[in-house]
């Protein structure tokens, strides 16, 4: 009886201690793999900006999407003014730290959004946002700005990349959503993206983007067409989603007074 007792004592004391052994050792690999995981985020962020802007060449080594990456310069907005603020605003010192995600769960760092104005779905917008521009010979050649909204089974995280008119689209692509494969989903679809290439956000207002997916397609003499961009086929949600979305975002919500601030070289 007394080794039976001991024999039970003996196998809880190994258990206990492979426990005790297991857990270090991944709490370890967790920690020692944490630099690598936040570089590789980092570098598919800045994939997806390049992708957006059209600045992303197939096959590019991680030295390649950083050098092309160097040429934007990263800033941060205050959404209300479309003023630019310093990274000490929001407690980082460089902005590329900035989550504007994760601010926008924080109630000193957001707006909550009526339900009557939440087109994009979003329920809460953070109060600063991370912009990304390039110049050439002083000249602006493009902005690239994160977007998100609600499609049908999930929130699309993506970017919208315009000209440096700051009206025509230069590109725009999500790089995380969980719409349905083949349907919500071909918002990944090259050939669905490209429709986008020089479509024109605003109209006579350059607070009121004029956006526009049409189911069935867009006709070849449809009326605005240069706003209009083809629904996804069989996801009505998910393309009644994004273009909300877009256009909740280049409004007078999002970036619109930003936008206006630097047309008229006040930022």
């Amino acid at each position: 009886m007394a080794k039976a007792k001991e024999t039970v004592s003996r196998t809880l004391i190994v258990a206990l201690v492979l426990s005790i052994v297991f857990s270090v050792v991944v709490s370890t690999a967790a920690v020692s793999l944490r630099p690598a995981q936040v570089k590789n985020q980092n570098l598919d962020i800045k994939s997806n900006i390049l992708a957006a802007a059209g600045m992303l060449e197939t096959g590019a080594s991680a030295d390649q999407i950083e050098e092309r990456f160097e040429l934007f310069d990263v800033r941060l907005v205050d959404l209300e003014t479309g003023d630019f603020v310093e990274p000490s605003a929001v407690g980082v010192e460089d902005p590329m730290k900035y989550d504007m995600y994760k601010a926008a769960s924080d109630p000193k760092l957001s707006t909550n959004i009526p339900s009557s104005e939440d087109q994009a779905g979003i329920k809460r917008r953070p109060n600063i946002a991370k912009v990304y521009t390039l110049s050439e010979n002083g000249d602006l050649v493009r902005v690239v700005l994160p977007v998100h909204g609600y499609g049908l089974w999930s929130t699309l995280y993506g970017f919208v990349s315009l000209e440096g008119d700051l009206n025509t689209i230069e590109g725009l692509g999500f790089y995380a959503h969980a719409e349905t494969p083949g349907l919500g989903g071909e918002v990944d679809n090259p050939r669905w993206k490209q429709q986008w290439v020089g479509k024109e956000l605003y109209g006579d207002d350059p607070t009121e983007p004029q956006i526009k997916l049409v189911k069935g397609g867009v006709g070849a003499d449809a009326k605005n067409k240069e706003h209009k961009i083809d629904a996804l086929s069989g996801a009505t949600l998910t393309s009644r989603g994004v273009e909300q979305l877009v256009n909740y975002w280049m409004g007078d919500r999002g970036y619109a007074p930003f936008l206006k601030k630097l047309r008229e070289g006040e930022v």
